[in-house]
């Protein structure tokens, strides 16, 4: 079978029940596993530079709407893929499904299309149970999410000691604007031992203003830039110079790798579960 994979997640899907070898082409964005993408041709690129300052870059993707992500159509016709895994949750990071749609419009034979649209972490589980029926791993994939929720109790038991009040906790997501961190990220606060007080479970990653986080007053900041590391998000955050932004920070921020663990709906969601948990100890 000849899998072609569009959006990171897919990627890691994939890999986790063992159908790496499968893979054909992949996004500009795939990264992991290192050693089954590395050699594989990239089959969507982006028009956005992203060692541009996170504000810069807010400013260009607003520019470029939809467009800012790109298909190459004739690459994707010569990998010939019998199955293409895409998303419709965000059209800023990875092709959507109607860009898809159009690029596989004239083929005589199409592959067969699987749309991870997640948005809680019982949705990102169903999506790894239907990618891993169309690839004829159902088994695999059912194995993948036992052993996946199993983890997330375990992590969850852990760390809800009688009496233990979850310190409230904002997870900004972006910069500039600031975001807060929506869609599973609340659920994982919480199983982790927190108590996500700037968004709700399966609620989209939305803008608030500094001044409205300061109000929030939380006891735990946590920065997890989408599609940076823990580097890139340390120099994004030194670089704020608004005095509420830094009144804020001043309580003291850790960082978490966003683009491998909670920007991404697959199996990495669990290893930023047990991250966030060692942060509240």
């Amino acid at each position: 079978m000849r899998i072609v994979s569009l959006l990171p997640a897919a990627t890691e899907i994939v890999a986790a029940l063992g159908a790496g070898s499968w893979l054909v082409g992949v996004s500009h964005e795939c990264d992991y596993p290192p050693g089954v993408v590395r050699a594989l041709p990239r089959v969507t690129h982006s028009a956005i530079d992203s060692s541009r300052p996170s504000g810069e870059i807010d400013r260009a993707v607003r520019a470029a709407g939809a467009s800012a992500t790109t298909i190459d159509a004739g690459l994707l016709a010569e990998l010939r893929p019998d199955v293409v895994v895409g998303q419709n949750l965000c059209d800023v990071c990875a092709v959507g499904g109607d860009a898809l749609t159009r690029a596989i419009a004239d083929w005589p034979e199409r592959p067969r299309v699987v749309t991870l649209h997640a948005h809680t972490l019982d949705e990102v589980f169903r999506d790894m149970l239907s990618v891993g029926a169309v690839l004829g791993l159902r088994g695999e994939a059912e194995e993948l999410v036992v052993g996946l929720g199993y983890r997330l109790r375990r992590i969850h038991s852990r760390h809800q000691p009688a009496g233990h009040q979850p310190p409230a906790t904002v997870v900004l997501e972006w910069i500039d604007p600031p975001y807060v961190a929506g869609h599973w990220v609340p659920e994982l606060v919480a199983i982790a031992g927190g108590r996500d007080i700037g968004n709700t479970p399966g609620a989209r990653s939305v803008t608030r203003s500094w001044s409205e986080l300061v109000a929030l007053d939380p006891e735990r900041v946590i920065v997890a830039l989408c599609g940076f590391d823990v580097a890139r998000a340390q120099r994004e955050t030194g670089a704020v110079t608004d005095a509420l932004a830094r009144r804020l920070f001043a309580r003291g921020v850790e960082f978490l790798d966003g683009n491998a663990y909670t920007s991404r709906p697959g199996p990495r969601l669990v290893d930023a579960a047990e991250q966030l948990a060692l942060m509240f100890g």
